[in-house]
């Protein structure tokens, strides 16, 4: 069972620039697995380490949703070299549940990350999978996809956005004030 919850729009952590792993440990292996069983719970393609409160470069996406033969495969310290073409599609995000809206980003990019062995790698992305790994990139550096429409259409969803944010704040106040009953054992003064 997992520790980690997929955190939403209005979480401050969601606009962090994540930080850069500097060794592949059990603690990022346990993280990439509790990634990967989150991403498949909550029915995503991919996944930023950001969207469960970690503020590491890292990010899993599950191949096998693209490609028969994929599976999931987790990206650290992600970095995109080059891109090329241009695609629209609509996206969506965990982070922001019910929200889709059309985003224009490269159709192909070359990336170079670290595998789960800690091993250096560079590859060339097209298509959907482009497109997932540039989404989940974005989280990693504060952005997410509705910074990539135009105001006027970010404005139409101002509602439904401050709704979120204000379940969110929500929970977080939940988790604080549980939080502080444990550390202190108020819970138990009546």
């Amino acid at each position: 069972m997992s520790d980690l919850r997929v955190i939403k729009y209005g979480n401050p952590i969601l606009r962090l620039k994540a930080q850069k792993i500097d060794k592949v440990d059990a603690d990022i292996r346990r993280v990439v697995d509790q990634m990967v069983e989150i991403m498949w719970d909550e029915a995503g393609i991919g996944l930023a380490a950001p969207q469960v409160a970690r503020s590491i470069q890292l990010l899993v996406v599950d191949h096998s949703l693209i490609d028969e033969d994929g599976k999931p495969t987790a990206y650290l310290n992600p970095e995109i070299l080059s891109a090329e073409g241009e695609s629209i599609m609509e996206e969506g995000c965990l982070s922001l549940p019910d929200i889709r809206e059309e985003v224009k980003r490269p159709a192909a990019i070359r990336l170079r990350y670290q595998n789960i062995d800690g091993e250096m790698l560079e590859k060339n992305f097209d298509g959907l999978t482009a497109r997932v790994l540039q989404h989940e990139i974005d989280h990693l550096d504060g952005i997410l996809f509705i910074d990539r429409i135009s105001p006027m259409k970010k404005q139409l969803l101002n509602k439904e956005l401050k709704s979120i944010a204000a379940e969110e704040k929500e929970k977080i106040a939940k988790i604080s004030t549980s939080d502080i009953e444990l550390l202190t054992g108020l819970s138990d003064v009546t």
